[in-house]
């Protein structure tokens, strides 16, 4: 679900004093990554007792099993935690990072097959902050982007025995900070084949999925050399045209997919000013996409002309949006860092539905379940009955 929506399914629009919550299930640790859902059971990287943890619940909130990977390294931002990618899943394996530098391949039952240390065998983390960057799969591997300041890479693993397949260098010079990034890879098909999109050092880069060489690049995205621009939310793609945020919330590029070589001059569609997200990664559904910027506001872009096709806005409060919106059943899905969800109307007549306080604090993003809702606090994991669904007192 890397567009951030469900395709179809009606969710629930409220569930204040706990109703509807159908169950909750203790976490051991504070981990910020969002849970994934395969078939019939739930992934969460977690801490577990000083190491890095993966554990799997089925759809009732039973702890079908865990795994340890080896020491953690914690959180250094408030939000942040040393589990802030999420695993990745192809149904055979699971593929879980770590701020710790911790990388591992598991079977679908929680087996560990392999790990490896990505920061012992090709150099620290130089992040200012905490790791947020989670893995994804191809057809043949599980790929890891690290980029940062000096030491930046592209790397593919072989999904059962964790042996390095290919790796590529991919440093670029840039002002201070602008070579740190948060965010994910996105798997694309390019001519008929698989590539890997990758964000951040202020080039959106376009890699073959067979060796990690580069199809095309497309730059320009910091003319006046601004320090401290890092890429924290993740693009996405909606009607073959890619949403890149960056200029620290401020900016929004449309980058045309296709192409070979530097495709700046040819393949970048537009340019937003004033209605960027800085950390939330936009959701796309339809041709629109959905950006829900850091304090509240909403805004609604058309994906081929940047244009605006209305805006709206969360309920005031000091308190911000570091999880990225889910689009769902006309609804937007925004859990804000204190713990309240924010539900909203979709459209025009934008319309805040209800404020839903979990009563700990929320990073992760809400996932959808067959018309349940997934929600990962510091604390526990939700669900969230389907609209009509009996739910526990």
């Amino acid at each position: 679900m890397s567009s951030g929506s469900a395709v179809s399914g009606s969710y629930a629009s409220g569930w204040a004093d706990g109703k509807n919550i159908l169950w909750s299930a203790p976490l051991p640790g504070k981990g910020c990554s969002t849970p994934v859902v395969w078939a019939e059971s739930i992934f969460v990287t977690v801490p577990i007792e000083g190491e890095d943890g993966l554990m799997a619940f089925d759809w009732k909130g039973k702890v079908l099993w865990q795994s340890r990977m080896g020491k953690a390294r914690g959180g250094k931002h408030r939000n942040g935690s040393g589990a802030n990618p999420s695993p990745v899943t192809d149904g055979k394996y699971i593929f879980a990072y770590y701020r710790s530098g911790n990388f591992a391949g598991l079977d679908i039952k929680g087996k560990v097959l392999w790990t490896t240390n990505l920061q012992e065998r090709f150099g620290k983390d130089t992040l200012y902050w905490d790791i947020g960057t989670s893995p994804v799969v191809t057809e043949s591997h599980a790929v890891i982007a690290v980029i940062q300041e000096r030491g930046s890479f592209l790397a593919a693993f072989d999904k059962k025995s964790g042996e390095i397949a290919w790796k590529v260098a991919r440093n670029y010079e840039c002002p201070t900070e602008g070579d740190h990034s948060y965010t994910t890879p996105i798997v694309v098909r390019h001519e008929g084949k698989e590539a890997i999109l990758v964000w951040g050092a202020e080039r959106l880069t376009l890699h073959s999925a067979a060796d990690g060489k580069i199809i095309w690049s497309c730059s320009g995205f910091n003319p006046e050399e601004r320090r401290n621009w890092v890429t924290v939310a993740s693009p996405v793609i909606s009607s073959g045209v890619v949403v890149v945020p960056y200029g620290r919330g401020e900016r929004l590029a449309g980058v045309k997919l296709g192409g070979k070589g530097d495709v700046t001059e040819t393949h970048r569609l537009w340019t937003v000013k004033g209605n960027g997200t800085f950390v939330p990664t936009p959701a796309a559904s339809g041709g629109e996409v959905y950006i829900l910027r850091d304090k509240g506001q909403v805004v609604c872009l058309d994906s081929k002309t940047g244009k605006t096709k209305w805006s709206g806005r969360m309920p005031k409060h000091r308190a911000k949006y570091y999880s990225s919106p889910l689009v769902a059943g006309g609804n937007m899905y925004a859990a804000r860092e204190d713990g309240v969800v924010v539900v909203a109307r979709l459209g025009k007549d934008f319309k805040v539905l209800s404020e839903n306080d979990m009563g700990e604090r929320m990073i992760a993003s809400p996932v959808p379940m067959a018309g349940r809702l997934l929600l990962r606090g510091d604390k526990a994991l939700y669900c969230i009955a389907r609209p009509g669904e009996a739910a526990s007192k």
